[in-house]
């Protein structure tokens, strides 16, 4: 079977980070799931500061990064054409620049899925799921 791309944005990141956060352990049942099937788990690099920025275990926010993140998943840049096509869209719609920045990513970098637990999250023409989504139809 071949290996499937999916791209984890910020929320569900930081779930499984924080023990605290409300999704946690569904947010760990989906790493399991994602892990256990060989899903290629991709994240951009802007998430880097922002996990460290919002999460409160910023050594356990290091350590999750150096031991997961840079060793099991791909980290994804935007580029400039992506930066600048996710400013023209929030521009011109009104949208979150940061979920347009992350779903344009995942388009551009081939990713079959995003999941978020955003409601409103962008829709730039790839699958989107909720972790409870994602979870009801694969596990």
């Amino acid at each position: 079977m071949e290996n499937k791309k999916v791209f984890l944005d910020t929320n569900i990141v930081a779930d499984i980070i924080d023990s605290t956060r409300d999704n946690h352990l569904l947010s760990l049942k989906l790493l399991e799931y994602l892990v256990l099937e060989d899903y290629i788990i991709s994240i951009s690099e802007d998430m880097i500061t922002a996990l460290y920025y919002i999460l409160k275990g910023k050594k356990t926010t290091l350590g999750f990064l150096e031991d997961v993140v840079f060793i099991d998943w791909t980290v994804l840049i935007f580029g400039k054409s992506v930066l600048e096509g996710a400013v023209k869209l929030s521009l011109e719609k009104d949208l979150d620049l940061e979920d347009t920045l992350q779903c344009l990513c995942a388009k551009e970098n081939r990713c079959e899925m995003l999941i978020t637990n955003d409601n409103k999250f962008y829709d730039c023409g790839i699958a989107i799921y909720s972790t409870k989504e994602f979870i009801e139809k694969n596990v």
